[in-house]
Formats: C-alpha cells, structure tokens, sequence
C-alpha cells in the first residue's frame, strides 16, 4: 500500500511461542541483508517466445515512463558527468539469444544475415500501429502479399509509422550471422521524449527461428530515478505518512508521560501499533529512495519493510477485535478466545506476507501478475472474517453495556462503532472503485493514478487509528472506559487466559462462579435495583 502491514501476535508477554516465531522469522531475515534483487532492470534468464498469429514474440517490459526533461546549455554543462540526470531512456544490456542448432546447420556459413530478431517499443496508445489492422489483416509480420500493398518489408514486424509523430513505435534489428547460434545486442540506449505506458516485445517472423531464447536485461529510467512511473508518487506519500505517524506517536507519547499512573493495558497496544506504522512508512520511504537512486533493491531492507507492513496489518486488526471484544473495559481477559485470535492473527500474517512478497519481490513490469489474484482472495476473506468477528463482538458488547446502564462506556463504544461503520461503508465503496478502476483499464494507461489504490488503504488504516487514540486517550479518570472489578461482567468463557502482567484475576475460581450463578437467579426487581445502585456507584467515581 499498500503500502503495507503485517500481522503479528502482539498481545503482549502472554504469547511466548508466537514471540519466538517473530524471532526467528527476523533472525532469518537479517542473513538475507546482503543480497540484492532486480528493481528497474528487468532480467531475462534463457525465456522462450510465444507464437501469435504469424509472429513470435517475447513481452520484454512494460512501465509508466515520464518524458525526458528539458535541459538549457547551462544545464547540460553542469552534468556533462552525469549524462542521465533529467533523462528517461529504456537500456539494452548484454541481450543475447541463442537459436537452436538445428536451425543454425540450415543456414549457409558465408552469408552475414541469416535470422532476424527486433525489439519493438511502443507506446500504449500506438498499439494499433503494429501488425496489419490498418489493412485490414490480422497479421503482424509481412507477408508478400501484404508487401505488395504497403510499404513492410517481408520478413520483419509491420509497424505503421506516422511521420507528424516521431515519438511512435521505435524498431530495433539484430541479425545472426552465417551459423552462429548465438545473437548479442549492441548496447543502445532509446530515449523518451513522450510520457506514457511503455511497451518492449522481442519479436522474429521467421518459423525457422522456432526455438530461439532470450537472456539478459534492459534498464528502465525516469527522469528523476530508476522508480516506476506507477510507483514514483508512493516515496512521497510514504515520507508523508512517515511523518503523520512521527506526530501521533509525539502526541501520544506527551499524553502517556502524562497520565503515566493511569495507564490501562490497551495503551500499550495502541503504542505498538503507532511505533509499528512509523517504523514501517521510514522503511517504506528509504526502499523506495534507495530503488529510486540505484536502480536496485536490497532484498534485505525490501523484505524487512514488507514483513513489518504483514506484521503491522495483522496487529491493527488484532486490536480492532481486542477493543471490540471490551478488551480492558468489559473484560479484564480474553479468555480462552485467545488461541482462536492467535490462530486467526498467525494464518493471517502468513497470506498477507505471501501477498506482499509477490507484489514487491515478484515481477517489477507496471502490470499485476495472474498469481497474484491467488493470493489476493485469501487476505480477502481473512479481512471478511476479522470484520465480522469485529461487529459480532461490538454488538454483544453494547449490549452488555445497555443491560448494566454504563453510559459513559455505552457512549464510548457508540462513537467507536459509528467510526467503524462509516470507515467499512467507505472500503466496500473503495473496493467498487478498485474493481471499476481495474476493468476498464487493463493496458495500465492510468497508470499516473494508479498509486492512490494502496495509498488510500494506508490512509485509512491511519484514520481508524487515530480514532482509536482519541477515543481511548490516557487520562486522569481512565475509569469512564477501563475494567472495573466491581462492575464485573458475565464472561461467555469459563476459563479465563490473562494476556497482561496487571494481576487481575480471571474469573474462573470457584467461589466466582458461585458468586455468578447466584446472580443470574436474582429477580427482576433485584436485578433494577442492583443497576440503579451501580449507576450511584460509578457516577461518583466518574
């Protein structure tokens, strides 16, 4: 986000294994520090070509390039050693392919040309200006017939070239020569002097040639880095959130030093996850700078920054439910739900981070790959699972809140409620959107907006939790909304499992449960009379 977060058991010193698993998984990670994984420049590791209609072609690259920068006279002398600053160019670098053997002892070892192959750059909106639409073919190589009608050449891509438009599609040629097996590109750098999608195809029309391989890369570079287009306003906007983070965690902090004698448990949750989102949009911010400067990403920082997002994701979540369930106002424990929240939480670390791997560390073309649809739908219906386990739980808690006619608390989770509705109201209408956006572009030409898909999940992951921290603020009188003791509640678990070191017992001994069933056959009246007598009680601490 999307960029964006991961899930973890973070409920505190009472999750000891799952504590470990999240050791080991960095221990893990710091090893893989030093290796280093392909950012702008796409490899290609002996890749075959796919037939398409009398063509075979190999998808080289796609991304969302700017145009070139203009540069005045003084401008070019002060990088006279720096050729690219400003520049937005597509790179040929050691492209090699090598045909098969059998179709090299066909070829006549005096002749210079005996195979064509040709890299074709086009932009997306010129994508009618390959191949023989224009005359009325379905063809993309020349035919002799076709030949006779046109301008082509038999043998080669046909490529209508508009002469009031120099920016169009830009052909490459590369020959084998006599019996070599093997072709190498010369170095060649394409300049863009036209903002758009950007399209590269390695194509031959000759059957002979069934079988040829491609391997080596190009390099791809905007004017201002070696970021995708699709993909340059995410440092911004990270720097950004980096810093809204940088103010909510200053601002909670004063109010924790603050009100330090009247700390609650949820507190401390609700630091972790304002330290988790700071330390994740910083990270976030120096990948992308980093990938921006150098054309290549550090697997280690690119897989700690989307390990701490998985984590991030599964932990918000975690206390979204927690506050839901009266985690500290209704309840002093989560009782034995708490191996369901760790399961739940570790199943969803695991398909978040898988997702997150395949988006940062899978295929870098502005494109989304097939695989990540498999992916998708299994954080989807996790997400669909937290969202109905967080009503659930906030129904039954405001329920039990109106039985025992704590207002102040009622009121509390009327707001949270309310913020939650409208926040789930604006996802459901985000997703429309997601979907829309998606059909009706699937050649990516809106990539320039195209960032604000995961920004906006970033963003109001950041409104609920600023939400969160105003509704449950550490104050003076934390008892409006903290657990009381004497307002105790009807657990539907029997067996409590503290996640806090705070000492509150759980109920679970037996003089609690005989306590509690004597209670519940208590009359009608008793029953008005006990609420009118708590109301008294809690005004007064109120």
């Amino acid at each position: 986000m999307g960029q964006t977060p991961r899930n973890h058991q973070i409920l505190g010193c009472d999750l000891p294994n799952g504590y470990k698993i999240l050791v080991i998984t960095f221990i893990y990670l710091s090893y893989c520090s030093i290796l280093q994984v392909g950012a702008s420049i796409h490899e290609y590791h002996t890749e075959s070509f796919i037939r398409r209609s009398n063509s075979f072609f190999f998808h080289g690259g796609s991304e969302g390039l700017y145009a070139s920068k203009p540069r005045s006279e003084n401008d070019k002398l002060v990088s006279e050693d720096k050729p690219i600053n400003g520049k937005s160019f597509i790179r040929f670098e050691s492209v090699t392919f090598r045909r098969t053997k059998h179709s090299a002892e066909q070829k006549n070892a005096m002749q210079q040309r005996t195979g064509l192959v040709e890299a074709i750059i086009l932009e997306v909106r010129d994508r009618d200006k390959i191949g023989g639409s224009y005359l009325n073919s379905d063809a993309l190589c020349c035919t002799p017939e076709l030949a006779k009608d046109s301008s082509c050449k038999v043998g080669e891509v046909i490529i209508h070239q508009n002469l009031d438009n120099p920016n169009g599609p830009k052909r490459l040629q590369a020959f084998f020569e006599g019996k070599n097996e093997e072709l190498t590109m010369p170095i060649q750098t394409i300049e863009i002097n036209s903002t758009g999608m950007y399209y590269l195809y390695f194509m031959f029309c000759d059957p002979e040639l069934i079988g040829t391989v491609i391997s080596g890369r190009t390099v791809w570079r905007n004017p201002d880095g070696y970021l995708p287009g699709k993909m340059a306003p995410l440092m911004t906007f990270s720097g950004l959130m980096s810093f809204a983070y940088l103010v909510l965690g200053l601002v909670w902090f004063l109010r924790f030093v603050q009100y330090w004698k009247d700390i609650i448990q949820l507190h401390y949750h609700i630091t972790a996850v304002i330290a988790l989102g700071m330390c994740e949009m910083a990270l976030w911010y120096f990948e992308y700078a980093n990938f921006n400067s150098t054309g290549s990403r550090p697997m280690g920082i690119t897989i700690w920054a989307v390990t701490l997002t998985a984590v991030k994701k599964t932990i918000s979540r975690l206390l979204l439910l927690m506050v839901s369930l009266g985690y500290g106002v209704v309840r002093p424990t989560l009782g034995s739900i708490t191996s369901k929240l760790i399961l739940l939480a570790l199943t969803y670390f695991v398909a978040s981070e898988a997702l997150e791997l395949v988006e940062h560390l899978g295929n870098i073309n502005d494109f989304s790959g097939k695989a990540r649809l498999f992916l998708v739908l299994p954080v989807a219906l996790l997400d669909a699972c937290f969202i109905l386990w967080i009503f659930s739980s906030l129904s039954k808690t405001l329920e039990k809140l109106q039985v025992r006619r704590s207002m102040a608390k009622l009121e509390l989770y009327r707001k949270f409620t309310n913020a939650l509705a409208v926040s789930v109201l604006l996802s459901v209408v985000w997703i429309g959107y997601e979907l829309y956006f998606n059909a009706t572009d699937p050649l990516s030409e809106l990539w320039r907006r195209a960032w604000i898909i995961p920004a906006f999940w970033t963003l109001l992951a950041y409104i609920i939790l600023v939400v969160i921290c105003v509704l449950w603020a550490p104050s003076h009188n934390p008892t409006g909304y903290a657990y009381s003791e004497e307002t105790g509640d009807d657990f539907d678990d029997e067996e409590g499992i503290p996640l806090t070191g705070s000492g509150v017992k759980v109920a679970g001994d037996l003089s609690n449960m005989v306590e509690r069933k004597e209670r519940k056959t208590l009359t009608a009246a008793d029953h008005l009379v006990f609420g009118l007598s708590e109301d008294l009680e809690e005004d007064k601490r109120e």
